[in-house]
């Protein structure tokens, strides 16, 4: 069975609607601050800390995003999609491994925190980056 994890973008976030683009971009900042690390490291830390191709796919007017892992052993795929203006879904499929299942969690941790938005993660719990009022 597939899991999911949503981020929602409440009162208090950077913005009250998203886009797949825009979810692309932070994953580009996110895969070029590995790399900028990796360069401090002396070390390909950017291949460790982000092992997927990302491509789009579209079927029925709904694009998503489609994360494949460099690496079959230990990473198959992430899917992400905006669901709603408001809402990003990261998609764990059930064939997915323990690697993709800690690199989704990574990730939507990731993007609820540069959004400053609502995390309800895999398991059902619920991380606010948000100022609180």
């Amino acid at each position: 069975m597939n899991q999911v994890a949503t981020i929602r973008l409440v009162e208090g976030s950077i913005q009250s609607e998203i886009d797949l683009h825009q979810v692309m971009e932070h994953l580009e900042r996110y895969r070029k601050m590995s790399a900028y690390t990796g360069q401090q490291l002396d070390w390909d830390y950017a291949a460790a800390a982000f092992p997927y191709q990302i491509e789009e796919k579209s079927k029925d007017g709904r694009s998503w995003l489609v994360l494949t892992g460099t690496n079959p052993n230990l990473y198959k795929y992430l899917v992400i999609g905006v669901v709603e203006p408001d809402q990003v879904q990261i998609i764990l499929p059930a064939d997915s491994t323990h690697g993709d299942k800690a690199k989704a969690n990574e990730l939507s941790r990731y993007l609820a925190r540069s959004l400053k938005a609502e995390l309800h993660l895999f398991n059902g719990r619920v991380m606010y980056f948000n100022p609180r009022k």
